[in-house]
């Protein structure tokens, strides 16, 4: 038994140092660069890939050929990186989104590259490049710890990757050269990737989709340090590596032992799950980038032109029918990505595991019930499985996200899909007259085009307005009344049937259940594939899955995914060209202020007593810092109430309180006598508080009337009339109602922000610098409109800086100091 234990420690520690180096090279690059490398595993298959290419096919020995790979190649692959692809989007603002997706599009492009060169099939020829014991595994993994702790406390580079890393800006502006600290961080990275990959090689198949997928599931350990602890993602890659070694020794009898089988394979996937599910996210807010451009109308020609396309394979014959049949049901698949990351701007890398689902359930039910039955059944059966990425979507934005969808699809491929339990003698057949090719894709287009009527009403209704104002700016959704958290869920839900629906008809096109065809790694081509070819826009789905099955079925395999990898990092690289296939013409001027006239908008039923919105002993600190004291502040209707002071002073975050967009850690926000301090900003909305931004917060992709309208769909009122009453206040009634917000002038943006908080009709409206970036007659607008909404009856707070303007307008006037009012 001593023996045994013995010998499964030194496997562990064996998986446990390789991952134990994925960990140290992913938290270094990211702490030196802001990057998480999910090309990192794609990384270690290429470097593993040259040292074979070395050996094996060049017959060079062994240590030459490790030393030119692990210390030229690899370090030369991540400066490449650096210079070509992240460095100029450092330059451009370093937008989280561009840059999480073009490190997918690394992923897939070096995984496309490596299928095109080396061939998609499994080597298990690979050197080793170390055997026996693993104690030389750790020593080297404990001499690298030693020297990354070494450089970062004792060196002057070290001082400038901790400046770095606190503040990438500062640090340029003190004079440390950046681009310096990332090339070093990739070149790192990318060595301990390399080191890696020839390490797990021999043990592991070698092909271009296994290998990068083995190392994905070790970011697990990164994520765990929080993605700064170097020693901290060591000791947890070598524990979970022990610790999965170990519990291979368990043999359950019963139904319980595939389960306990698979988790002691796959410890790693139940750590990542674990921790991208659990602990607290890492990364940046935003998933995808907040939209600048007006979202583009598909002329009737553009759908023309598609729908022949797509009638075309009903002439084919033989394979290159069987072929076309993929197409409807993959872009069905793709389809579920226009709405969860296109409409809703959620970042999902897990549509495979609802695909692959929908796909297996319906094998397993089609035993008992009619095929197109059975379709249903699973479609029914997976879409409320959305929950397990839409709950995490609610707290989590961005990298932390990605996370989450990437380890609920590798969790569902490892524990499902490849497990004989669940797939072992599965059959699928198609429903009945529908054995011909041609008659299949013939019912496959149908259900494509009512996928694709659906989409395109989604976007036109109430729910689409509201999705694209969620993917626009959160927070400013949030303040027009949406409900957030429950429209994350919806999108994931909806885009969980569709995925399903695709997945169905794919394996009962092909007439088998293949498990790599809903392969995380091939979640990550879907979602590139999408983001290119325009992920708001519903023929991009169509477009996405012919340029997917087309290349690889005519070319030699790979060729899709490294052209889809090629495009992802030219749309990171340049996304002026991205941009500008999405932008319209430019808007007319609006007419000056002085052109337009203000009219009165007409209040929806009130009260008896007007609620007053008041604050009661709030305060909030951040650590050791007080940021409000104890601050009392009532807001009557029928005045306008400024509040004023220095910068820190406390002013906007006394708002957010008021807003709902923070919760103080003491007293109680009460509106008409009612505590609402644990209500979030939607519902507060709904209760009758509107609000605006110092930043403006306005739905770039939706024209101006369709901002207003947002408003008055999720406000206190429903009243469709409150649209055309609130445009007409602003002075928004004429043409530049059928305008996109993107690129107009400040001056309407504040009016059209202001108009789709009053469309609700509000009994309080709090705003933050109304007057921010005003010119002199817009600012006497504002003021004419402020007082004509307290004579009204309206309580109406303002934050400024403006005194002119306050003077103008304010009934009472408060200053803050050090959180205090008084």
């Amino acid at each position: 038994m001593a023996s045994l234990t013995y010998d499964l420690t030194l496997a562990g520690l064996t998986v446990g140092s390789a991952a134990a180096l994925t960990g140290m090279g992913l938290v270094v690059t990211y702490r030196a660069t802001g990057v998480l490398n999910l090309a990192h595993g794609a990384i270690a298959m290429v470097c593993a890939y040259v040292l074979r290419q070395l050996v094996v096919e060049w017959h060079w020995p062994l240590a030459p050929a490790a030393a030119v790979t692990l210390l030229v190649a690899a370090p030369g692959l991540g400066v490449l990186l650096d210079v070509l692809v992240f460095r100029p989007l450092s330059l451009q603002g370093n937008d989280p989104a561009r840059t999480l997706v073009a490190s997918i599009g690394v992923f897939v492009l070096l995984v496309g590259g490596a299928a095109l060169i080396w061939g998609p099939g499994a080597r298990a020829d690979a050197p080793a490049l170390v055997t026996g014991e693993p104690w030389g595994q750790l020593a080297v993994v404990a001499a690298l710890v030693a020297l990354v702790g070494a450089v970062t406390r004792w060196t002057r580079f070290g001082g400038e990757v901790r400046a770095v890393v606190d503040n990438r800006e500062l640090a340029a502006l003190g004079g440390i050269d950046t681009d310096r600290v990332a090339s070093v961080g990739w070149a790192f990275g990318a060595f301990t990737a390399g080191l890696t990959g020839v390490l797990l090689a021999p043990y592991v198949r070698l092909d271009p989709y296994g290998l990068p997928l083995l190392v994905v599931e070790v970011i697990a350990v990164a994520v765990i340090a929080r993605m700064r602890g170097v020693v901290v993602a060591v000791g947890a890659a070598l524990l979970i590596g022990v610790a999965q070694a170990q519990l291979t020794r368990l043999h359950p009898s019963g139904r319980a032992e595939p389960l306990v089988q698979a988790v002691g394979a796959n410890l790693f996937v139940v750590a990542l799950l674990v921790a991208a599910l659990v602990l607290p996210g890492v990364g940046t807010r935003d998933a995808l980038s907040r939209t600048t451009v007006a979202a583009v109308r598909i002329p009737p020609a553009a759908w023309l032109v598609a729908g022949v396309l797509f009638l075309l394979p009903l002439g084919f014959a033989g394979s290159d029918l069987h072929t076309s049949v993929q197409v409807p049901a993959l872009a069905i698949v793709l389809l579920s990505l226009v709405v969860v990351s296109g409409r809703g701007g959620q970042i999902s890398l897990g549509q495979t595991a609802y695909a692959g689902l929908g796909a297996l359930f319906t094998g397993w039910l089609s035993q008992s019930v009619p095929e197109l039955v059975a379709l249903l059944l699973a479609v029914l059966l997976v879409a409320p499985l959305g929950l397990l990425t839409g709950r995490p979507a609610i707290r989590r934005h961005g990298l932390a996200l990605a996370l989450a969808t990437l380890a609920v699809s590798v969790a569902t491929s490892r524990f499902v899909f490849a497990q004989p339990y669940a797939t072992s003698g599965l059959t699928l057949t198609r429903p009945a007259g529908l054995g011909d090719d041609r008659a299949y894709y013939t019912v496959e287009l149908a259900l494509l085009a009512c996928a694709l009527l659906a989409v395109a009403a989604l976007r036109r209704g109430r729910t689409g307005r509201a999705l694209a104002a969620m993917r626009d700016h959160e927070e400013g959704a949030q303040a027009a009344g949406v409900p957030v958290p429950a429209l994350k869920i919806v999108a994931f839900v909806i885009g969980a049937a569709l995925a399903a629906l695709g997945g169905g008809l794919l394996s009962m096109g092909l007439r088998t259940f293949d498990p790599g065809a809903y392969d995380p790694v091939r979640g990550l081509l879907w979602f590139a594939a999408v983001v290119v070819l325009g992920a708001d826009n519903p023929l991009g789905a169509p477009a996405a899955a012919a340029l997917l099955v087309g290349l690889d079925a005519g070319t030699r395999g790979g060729v899709a995914a490294a052209a889809i990898g090629l495009l992802a990092l030219l749309v990171g690289r340049f996304p002026q060209a991205h941009e500008l296939l999405s932008r319209r013409p430019s808007p007319p001027k609006a007419p000056p202020a002085a052109a337009r006239k203000v009219y009165a908008l007409p209040a929806a039923p009130a009260p008896a007593a007007p609620p007053e919105l008041a604050a009661h002993g709030v305060r909030l600190s951040y650590g050791s810092y007080t940021v409000l004291a104890g601050v009392d502040l009532a807001v009557p209707p029928g005045r306008v109430t400024a509040l004023i002071g220095g910068n820190g002073a406390g002013k906007t975050t006394l708002f957010h309180c008021l807003c709902g967009t923070l919760r103080p850690d003491a007293g109680r926000v009460a509106f008409g006598g009612d505590d609402i301090t644990r209500r979030p900003a939607h519902a507060r909305t709904r209760l009758g508080i509107a609000r605006t931004f110092q930043q403006i917060a306005v739905f770039p992709s939706l024209t101006v009337e369709e901002n207003v309208r947002i408003g008055a769909e999720q406000g206190r009122v429903r009243d469709p009339a409150a649209v055309e009453q609130a445009l007409r206040l602003m002075g928004l009634a004429g043409g530049v109602r059928r305008l996109p917000a993107a690129g107009l002038p400040t001056g309407t943006l504040r009016r059209v922000e202001l108009g789709r908080a009053l469309a609700g009709r509000p009994h309080t409206l709090l705003l933050d610098e109304p007057a921010a970036g005003l010119d002199t007659a817009e600012a006497g607008e504002l003021a004419r409109v402020l007082r004509a909404l307290a004579a009204d009856g309206m309580a109406v707070l303002v934050v400024e800086h403006d005194l002119d303007l306050v003077a103008d307008i304010a009934d009472t006037v408060h200053v803050m100091r050090a959180g205090r009012i008084g």
